[in-house]
This record gives structure tokens, sequence and C-alpha cells, in this order.
């Protein structure tokens, strides 16, 4: 389980294509406290440590991990949000994120709003009805509050959030523009409201 409040901003240090993908990705994180195993949210995706050094560790991912989420268009220099998974006692400063992306949404607006960065989302048709205005969203691994929903002009719904400049500057947030794609990850809560009025139908 993970907050979506990213501590770290690493970088894929290298890809190797082989039966799965294998990213090395460097990190300011002490790696000797990180277990092999431990689960690492990369960009909003909880990731298996498989090896590491001094600044580095390495990821395995699916062939279906690739094809649901940005992952695949990774390369070497690409930054990456990450946050390690919660302790018992640590504070939850964001909400409950669990690292399993639910699709990818496309930027449609990023422009400045006063000192902030005002971001429009477009979701697959299928998350639309998850995402509430004032609810929880992870956008590549970053809690966010939504300030409003809505749809584009082809009827794909929507969603607007503001990054104020702390989120600007620790995370890979500030630096989306318009066309690129992003890993969504919908409230638990949301998924399971949805679910319940689902059987009472």
């Amino acid at each position: 389980m993970f907050t979506g409040i990213v501590t770290d901003i690493g970088r894929v240090r290298a890809v190797e294509r082989r039966g799965d993908t294998r990213f090395a990705l460097e990190t300011a994180y002490d790696t000797a406290s990180i277990a092999i195993g431990a689960s690492i949210a990369c960009d909003g995706v909880c990731l298996t440590v498989v090896d590491k050094g001094p600044d580095w560790f390495s990821v395995d991912v699916s062939a279906e991990t690739l094809s649901c989420t940005t992952l695949g268009a990774w390369s070497p220099g690409h930054p990456i949000n990450l946050e390690r998974s919660l302790k018992v006692g640590d504070e939850l400063g964001g909400h409950i994120v669990s690292g399993h992306v639910d699709g990818v949404a496309e930027v449609t607006e990023a422009r400045p709003e006063g000192d902030s960065l005002r971001l429009v989302f477009a979701l697959p048709r299928t998350l639309g009805a998850f995402v509430a205005k004032k609810g929880s969203v992870a956008v590549s691994g970053v809690s966010l509050t939504v300030n409003e929903v809505g749809q584009t002009a082809d009827g794909r719904p929507t969603f607007g959030v503001n990054l104020i400049p702390h989120t600007q500057a620790v995370t890979t947030l500030g630096r989306l523009q318009a066309g690129t794609m992003v890993n969504i990850e919908i409230d638990v809560l949301a998924r399971y409201v949805a679910r319940l009025a689902e059987m009472e139908r």
C-alpha cells in the first residue's frame, strides 16, 4: 500500500528487453535499506525490486503491465515518480493507493493559473463514473484532489486539478504537456461504492 505522496524523482538508467522487461532505475533512496522483494510505486505502478546497487534498483515488468500502463514508453533518462511502501505508523498524507493502475489518461490542458499549474485529463470512458469533484485520484502515483469533472467534445470523461508549486517541484507532473499520457488509479472507496450500487440494482 502507498499514499500517493512521492518521495523521490528517479530516472530510468537502462532497459533490458527479454522474456519480461527489466528496468534499472536511479534513485536517491538509501538502497541499503531496500530489501530484494520490496514493493516500490514507480509512476503509480507497484513493482518488485529484483536487484539493486548503491544508487539504483531493478524491477521486472510483464507484457501485461506494459500494455495497460505508460511503462512501455519508458527509455533511458525518463523521470519517474517513486514512493516506498507504507510502514505501520507512517503518516497517511494522501489517500490509500494500491499501485494497481486502472487505465491511462491523456493530458488535454496544461496551463498556468496563478502560481499553480492547471491540468485537465481525459479518461477512458469506463473510468468516468469513479472520479468525482473533491474526490481523490492518483495520477502517475501522485495523490490529487479533483477540482471538477466534465467531458471532451467527443464524450470522453475529464477531470481537472491544480498543482501547487511544491507538487510541481517534487513530482514529474509539473513537466506535463497536452498530449502526454499518464497512469490513473481510481480511489478504492469509489470502486467499492460502485460495486455496492451495482449489486443493489
